[in-house]
C-alpha cells in the first residue's frame, strides 16, 4: 500500500463510524501499521462516544452534555489531525487503552 493510501485509508477512518468500517476493508488485504493505528484510535472514540452518550444523555444537564461533546470533539480533532499530519500519536486518556483492545485489526 502506497503511502497516499495509507494515508487516506487513516483519514477515512476518521469520518463517522461508518467510515471506520470502510477503513477496516481498505486495509484488510495489505495492511499497514499506520493505517491499522489510526483505525483503533478511531473505532475506540466512535464506539466509547456512543457506548457513554446513551448514560450521559440521563443527566438531563446542559453542562454534563456539552462538557460530554467537547471532550470526544477535542478526541476526534486530535486523531484527525494526527493522521492529517502522518503522526501516530495516541489521543490522550484512552488511547493506549483502544490499541490494546482494537490490536487485532
Amino acid at each position: 500500500m502506497s503511502d497516499s493510501n495509507t494515508k487516506s485509508t487513516a483519514i477515512v477512518a476518521y469520518l463517522t463510524l461508518i467510515g471506520t468500517v470502510i477503513a477496516i476493508f481498505m486495509n484488510s488485504e495489505n495492511k499497514s501499521h499506520f493505517a491499522s493505528f489510526h483505525i483503533r484510535q478511531a473505532l475506540g472514540i466512535f464506539l466509547t462516544f456512543f457506548a457513554l452518550g446513551y448514560p450521559i444523555g440521563y443527566f438531563d444537564s446542559w453542562m454534563v452534555s456539552s462538557a460530554f461533546y467537547i471532550f470526544f470533539f477535542i478526541l476526534w480533532i486530535y486523531g484527525f489531525l494526527s493522521a492529517l499530519n502522518g503522526d501516530q500519536k495516541v489521543v490522550p486518556l484512552v488511547g493506549g487503552l483502544y490499541q490494546s483492545l482494537f490490536k487485532n485489526l
